[in-house]
């Protein structure tokens, strides 16, 4: 069986291309039910080597920048050697311009949930938070060169970051 970890994303909702896959949900909040309940920046406390790839959708965000390297390489110890990691992330430059241009805010987009403002984007759902949830909370932010740089530094190889929908970035890379 092709195994997926789902970090952090609160959801088993996984994309199309995952159809199929063992898919296993890490997130520290127990009230989204994961399979593996636990901080991300834990991940070394796993079985090394478990996984094809590692889904990392909107959870990086999350961490204070100083714990990025953890995290991927905690990415990586989960890893079968091949395997990947598809990560996705705010595109903080391209936020940062609409913010500029059309101020705090404006929404951005709508979701089920309701609508997102860019100040959303850049500190977290303001909506969630307001409620006590602080697992929203937004502490550090991407652009398309500092992901892929710091993908590259923890020991990857065929990193590529492209610019998504919804002011997204979206990287892979490989566990040599």
């Amino acid at each position: 069986m092709i195994r997926v970890l789902n970090v952090g994303g609160g959801s088993t909702q996984m994309p199309e291309k995952y159809a199929g896959w063992d898919v296993d949900l890490l997130d520290i909040n127990p009230e989204v039910g994961p399979d593996i309940c636990m901080d991300a920046r834990h991940l070394d406390q796993l079985q090394a080597g478990q996984y094809d790839a590692v889904f990392c959708s909107h959870a990086l965000e999350h961490f204070h920048a100083h714990e990025i390297k953890a995290l991927l390489n905690g990415f990586k110890h989960v890893l079968k050697t091949g395997g990947f990691v598809e990560i996705h992330v705010p595109d903080i430059q391209a936020v940062s311009k609409q913010l500029a241009e059309h101020g705090p805010d404006a929404i951005a987009y709508t979701v089920d949930a309701g609508p997102i403002t860019y100040h959303d984007i850049l500190y977290g759902w303001n909506q969630a938070l307001e409620a006590g949830n602080e697992f929203y909370a937004h502490k550090c932010g991407f652009s398309a060169n500092s992901l892929g740089k710091a993908i590259f530094q923890a020991g990857f190889d065929r990193v590529d970051v492209w610019q998504g929908s919804c002011f997204d970035l979206l990287a892979y890379g490989v566990k040599p």
